[in-house]
């Protein structure tokens, strides 16, 4: 497949970036219609969005760029994510933390809009690793399994795909969660869990992982955040659900 989708002015418009941004504008849709209907304003998630999703591309570049930085000659080649090259852990990162200072200005209950957002966080996971199909990446080791793809004329394993249906698993039990939730921030925990439970797995049968100490860098984060899950139900169990806005929100 042609990984460009086609050209505007010269410039070439590529099927990853298409699909990376339709996997974003389908989970802060229904991010926005979800929380309405647990009390919150509709337009703060487009408010969280619009810094987080930027914060998360930017820091997911990043985090690829400095396991590769041998790999670069130019601070263009750096910036260029038209090609993939955006860790999911990194942008994790830096969209979550993002993500919650601005609930948090706006007076939402910041645990509880997290679980608002976290299945739709694991539904765009599950499209945008389309991308990776697209441009040949995030394949696996060689396999004879009947369902392989074959990349540079070897027969391998699609983890991009194993990945995808995973984290569409992981969205359909956290969204049947969702209405029977004894407490905020529960989905979210769930989803720390869940999710990197099924991506330490996956990443073992991957050949381009980003490594550290001769360690898988997103298995180590897998187990972090599953850590962070359990010790998040531990804490938060007994608090159980809040309101929507603690205070007066800032509409």
């Amino acid at each position: 497949m042609d990984p460009v989708a086609f050209t505007l002015f010269g410039l070439e418009i590529r099927w990853y970036g298409i699909i990376l941004t339709s996997a974003m504008v389908v989970a802060v849709f229904f991010s926005m219609r979800s929380g309405r209907k647990q009390g919150f304003v509709e337009d703060h998630f487009l408010d969280i969005a619009m810094f987080a999703l930027p914060a998360a591309i930017l820091c997911a570049r990043l985090y690829y760029v400095l396991f590769n930085l041998p790999s670069y000659d130019s601070l263009w080649e750096m910036l260029d994510i038209r090609q993939g090259g955006l860790a999911i852990h990194g942008g994790l990162l830096g969209g979550v933390l993002v993500g919650m200072l601005v609930a948090k200005r706006k007076g939402m209950n910041v645990i509880k809009a997290a679980d608002v957002v976290a299945p739709f966080i694991a539904l765009a996971q599950s499209i945008g690793r389309w991308g990776n199909y697209v441009n040949q990446e995030a394949y696996g080791r060689e396999t004879t399994l009947p369902w392989a793809i074959t990349i540079d004329g070897m027969q391998v394993h699609p983890t991009f795909l194993y990945e995808s249906l995973w984290d569409f698993t992981v969205f359909v039990l956290l969204l049947k969660m969702t209405g029977k939730k004894k407490f905020d921030g529960q989905i979210a925990a769930y989803y720390l869990i869940l999710y990197s439970v099924g991506r330490f797995f996956i990443e073992s049968l991957r050949t381009d992982s980003l490594m550290i100490a001769g360690m898988r860098t997103a298995q180590i984060a897998s187990l972090l955040m599953i850590a962070l899950g359990v010790v998040m139900i531990l804490l938060l169990r007994k608090k159980g659900i809040g309101e929507a806005y603690p205070k007066k929100a800032d509409a």
